[in-house]
């Protein structure tokens, strides 16, 4: 906890309850004083944060605007304690206040989802339990512009944006090219790989996204830039961000190579293999397996690897060839 200094950014750290442990907010200096990233709705958090604030030499109301990389609630908890413009992707725009209509269309896709899974009816509401995580995020905040591939930051025009969906829909990453600065939000941690969740589409009726092979793409992406110093949204920064990425893909082609084995076995649903890969969290942490596991899946199903062998009342198995 505290803070940190790189150049013109603070980088302000709090605790969340959450697995993935502590959030990282930043304060950045240019034409406006901006907060990139909002953490989690704790009064922990709270105080932290505004003791961080202080300890830089600022108060709450001495921030501008806020930009947000993603909207999960670790990112966007804070921001209902600001009356400024606030600045993420299109998607998030259903997220930042409670909004009752697209709440139950989201119950209604994952129940669906959840029945393609093979997933027991017991475990679909534990598997859906977005309320659980609610209470940490935003209530009553909204959007004042989107932001998207090409675009630069206002209040920040050195900080150019690209969009790196696969953990969030609504992922976005800010690239400073003059010293190679990247604000990575959850698209790239130090020392886990962010996990591709399985997210709804931004309209209703829309197709489920391939968050995985989503994912595969924008680390690609940023394979391509001249990449320095790499501040994240959780844990320490990054010196050296291309080996550490060369060895996610290699083992996610691990995963899918086991996955592949699973399912040349015998035909399996999603469920059955996620509580193979996953023996002692799958019940804790259901929608999180399943998210890493359907990657699996899709990225196999999109080499050629694996096939639908059957449906059994709504449950799809597959094979591997």
């Amino acid at each position: 906890m505290g803070i940190q200094l790189y150049e013109d950014i603070i980088k302000i750290t709090v605790p969340t309850p959450f697995p993935i442990g502590d959030v990282n907010t930043y304060i950045v200096k240019g034409d406006r004083l901006t907060m990139v990233d909002a953490g989690i709705n704790t009064p922990e958090a709270k105080a932290i944060f505004e003791g961080g604030l202080n300890e830089a030499g600022y108060k709450l109301s001495d921030i501008e605007q806020v930009i947000l990389t993603h909207h999960h609630p670790d990112h966007i908890g804070l921001l209902d304690l600001f009356q400024v413009d606030i600045y993420g992707h299109e998607y998030g725009k259903n997220w930042l206040s409670y909004n009752e209509p697209f709440m139950k269309w989201r119950k209604e896709f994952f129940l669906e989802l959840f029945n393609e899974f093979g997933v027991p009816m017991e475990m679909r509401r534990l598997a859906n339990n977005l309320e659980k995580t609610l209470r940490f995020s935003s209530q009553n905040s909204k959007l004042s512009g989107f932001l998207k591939e090409g675009d630069t930051l206002p209040g920040l025009p050195d900080f150019h944006v690209f969009e790196t969906p696969g953990h969030a829909q609504s992922h976005l990453v800010f690239y400073r090219e003059k010293d190679g600065l990247l604000l990575a939000g959850d698209h790239i941690l130090k020392t886990v790989s962010s996990n591709p969740l399985i997210e709804p589409p931004m309209e209703q009726g829309g197709e489920r996204a391939k968050s995985l092979l989503q994912y595969k793409h924008s680390l690609k992406k940023m394979m391509e830039l001249d990449l320095g110093h790499v501040m994240t949204g959780h844990g320490n920064d990054i010196a050296s961000l291309h080996p550490l990425l060369e060895r996610r893909f290699e083992r996610q082609r691990e995963r899918a190579e086991l996955v592949l084995s699973m399912l040349r076995n015998q035909p399996m649903t999603v469920f059955e293999v996620c509580v193979q890969l996953f023996p002692e969290v799958y019940k804790k942490e259901t929608g999180l397996t399943l998210s890493e596991t359907v990657g699996q899946f899709d990225y196999l199903f999109e080499q050629g690897s694996i096939h639908v062998d059957r449906v059994e009342n709504g449950a799809i198995y597959y094979y591997g060839s």
